[in-house]
């Protein structure tokens, strides 16, 4: 009955959480596209997300308005 739908985090899965820091007024279209789909839109919202190949690149693609405030392992 506790089956697991897939909708969850994996356990024991490594996380990263980031910190949007700037706007993304003025900036590029694709700039504040990949903010949404970190799942930030206002300064000061924090994400706690699977560490990815595509989150770390979504990451690095933006990187002048978030901030990575913890690794965990």
């Amino acid at each position: 009955m506790a089956a697991d739908k897939g909708g969850g985090k994996k356990a024991g899965g490594k996380t990263i959480t980031v910190e949007q820091i700037r706007s993304a007024i003025r900036r590029p279209k694709g700039q504040g596209q990949t903010l949404i789909g970190l799942g930030l839109n206002k300064i000061g919202r924090r994400r706690t997300l699977e560490d990815t190949p595509a989150v770390r690149g979504m990451i690095d693609k933006i990187g002048h308005l978030v901030r990575v405030i913890d690794d965990k392992a």
